[in-house]
């Protein structure tokens, strides 16, 4: 990922930093600044390393609820979103040995579960995750440090707290 970063910024004379807040973060009306790690010539690292506050964070996956758009404007292209939203073979993740994931699968940076639902997510691996469930109209937005550097140490728990919640906001809504 990080190489199409270097990519993007060749082509647009823009880094990602610089293009992403152009682009989406002031358009989606972000509280506070996001930042990206960066390496020792400045190069922001484009596979992972934003930061951002929580709202904020919740805002992102409030458009990719919305197919990319937000406020009556489309900031990413619908058929971006889908096609992550559809995700991978899970045929071919399961030989990843994801065991807290069956039937699971990984496209462009996102943790796609298969489930009824369809939901998705991006994660870190000390727990931080932003959620969302495209039945369920939910989007979770969670800032976490567990000890353990791997989703696996805290799966069995969060995801089966989303699935719940999501349950039960449908539940409330009277959907099926």
């Amino acid at each position: 990922m990080d190489a199409i970063g270097w990519i993007i910024a060749r082509a647009t004379g823009k880094s990602v930093l610089k293009l992403s807040s152009e682009r989406i973060w002031q358009k989606m009306g972000a509280e506070q600044e996001g930042y990206f790690t960066i390496d020792s010539i400045g190069t922001p690292f484009a596979g992972g390393g934003l930061s951002s506050g929580l709202r904020d964070l919740a805002r992102v996956g409030q458009l990719m609820l919305n197919e990319g758009s937000l406020n009556g404007e489309q900031l990413v292209p619908a058929a971006a979103i889908r096609s992550i939203a559809a995700g991978a073979n899970p045929e071919h993740f399961a030989k990843a040995g994801y065991t807290s994931m069956p039937n699971g699968s990984y496209k462009s940076l996102w943790w796609v579960f298969h489930n009824d639902n369809g939901a998705y997510a991006a994660r870190g691996v000390h727990g931080q995750t932003l959620y969302i469930d495209p039945t369920a109209d939910m989007v979770i937005a969670r800032f976490a440090s567990h000890p353990q550097a791997a989703n696996s140490g805290n799966d069995a728990t969060s995801l089966p707290s989303y699935q719940a919640l999501a349950d039960y906001l449908m539940k409330q809504a009277g959907t099926p």
